[in-house]
């Protein structure tokens, strides 16, 4: 079955990486695990940042002109008139809302009478009537229109339920590839993030030279980029939880930087040496230190799911993490980490002592994590549910076009 997909905010393959590019390109990858044929419909970027108006009548022309050439492209008839080599049977969009709404994907799949499918869209009644006003109509247009939602952070359902077609709201956890971070811990399809202490304890000696940290204590990893909105807020409540744990032996690293990394310097001054900041790490430099850490926290305040947590558990670590958009999608609670208040310190404090005053528990909740990764957030059980759910909706558009 064939696919065109589009991301209205960042195609996905862009060279300029972000975590927009990589989800849909986590998408891609699960449509392409479920045997489906994926094209990339267009690399039209809808976004407008600053909500000018100009621009997105620019914007909202350009879409139309740009599906116009796709109507051309792929004969705008029904499905059973052209070879289904030649044409998509599903449309299917990654990310939409009032910066980025779909100006393509409704039109292509009403002309083609094949099933328009959203990922992760959100609606946010307070931009109606403000600069942004053409975008939430456009996007307020595509949901009332899409055949299937899928929700990965639970919070938008409240308000797109209003809006969406009676069961087309579905929940899907989100999801990375758990394998490099699982391969880089030794956490196999079996895990157990004991079977090679030789390997964390060498990754751990090293971490701890770099960083001066104690290479003894457990050692408490975070990584979350460092600006000045909530991000830095969630600084601040971890920064109160440390404090209160302060008795307590541990360390803890940072990765991450940003615009307000001067500011999450000052928040950890106190602390000294048992706190440092690694910086930006991606690629095998990121899988090591989550290879080398004992437990993940972040206060996740005003956030939504974070895909850190993921990796985090695909390494084998506990979470302790501020309730916050999809994080049930991926905590379960007393059994792979603890989920307190968000922005509670106090909670978040609570969680941690528990984890560093009972290592036996703490690892055993690390293997649970990473097998509730594997199982629920990788991106083969993401390609699971849609090769299940896809083609139904392809059928039943084709049965009530033929009723």
């Amino acid at each position: 079955m064939r696919i065109a997909f589009y991301a209205p905010m960042k195609p996905p393959f862009d060279p300029v990486p972000s975590g927009e590019g990589r989800m849909a390109e986590l998408f891609v990858a699960a449509l392409r695990a479920a045997r489906f044929t994926v094209e990339i419909a267009s690399t039209f970027r809808a976004y407008d940042k600053t909500g000018d108006a100009v621009r997105q009548a620019e914007l909202a022309a350009t879409g139309r002109a740009e599906a116009a050439r796709l109507l051309a492209a792929y004969g705008a008839r029904p499905a059973s008139e052209r070879p289904a080599s030649e044409r998509p049977a599903l449309w299917f969009t990654y990310h939409l809302y009032h910066k980025a709404p779909d100006h393509l994907g409704p039109v292509v799949a009403q002309a083609l009478s094949i099933p328009y499918v959203v990922a992760e869209a959100s609606h946010a009644p307070k931009q109606a009537g403000g600069r942004w006003d053409p975008g939430f109509r456009a996007a307020e247009t595509a949901i009332r229109r899409a055949d299937r939602i899928y929700g990965l952070n639970p919070a938008d359902r409240a308000c797109l339920a209003p809006l969406a077609r009676p069961g087309a709201l579905l929940d899907l956890p989100p999801f990375i590839d758990t394998a490099p971070f699982r391969n880089a811990s030794l956490v196999d399809s079996a895990p157990s993030v004991d079977a090679a202490p030789s390997v964390r304890d060498r990754l751990r000696a090293e971490l701890a030279r770099r960083h001066g940290l104690d290479p003894v204590a457990p050692l408490i990893l975070t990584v979350a980029m460092m600006r000045r909105d909530q991000k830095l807020q969630s600084y601040a409540v971890l920064a109160e939880a440390f404090a209160r744990i302060a008795a307590r032996p541990w360390g803890a690293l940072l990765v991450g930087d940003g615009p307000a990394r001067a500011e999450v310097e000052r928040l950890m001054a106190p602390f000294g040496s048992r706190v440092a900041l690694a910086g930006r790490k991606d690629g095998a430099a990121l899988r090591e230190v989550y290879a080398a850490a004992d437990l993940y926290a972040w206060p996740s305040v005003k956030e939504a799911f974070g895909l850190a947590f993921i990796e985090a558990a695909a390494s084998g670590l506990p979470i302790v993490a501020g309730r916050s958009g999809g994080i049930d999608h991926i905590v379960e609670q007393a059994r792979t980490g603890w989920i307190v208040p968000a922005g509670d310190a106090d909670a978040l404090a609570d969680g941690l002592a528990k984890l560093l005053d009972r290592p036996e528990e703490r690892r055993a909740m690390g293997r649970a994590a990473a097998e509730r990764a594997l199982a629920v957030n990788d991106v083969a059980a993401a390609a699971r549910a849609l090769a299940a759910d896809l083609p139904l909706l392809v059928s039943r558009l084709s049965e009530a076009r033929h009723a």
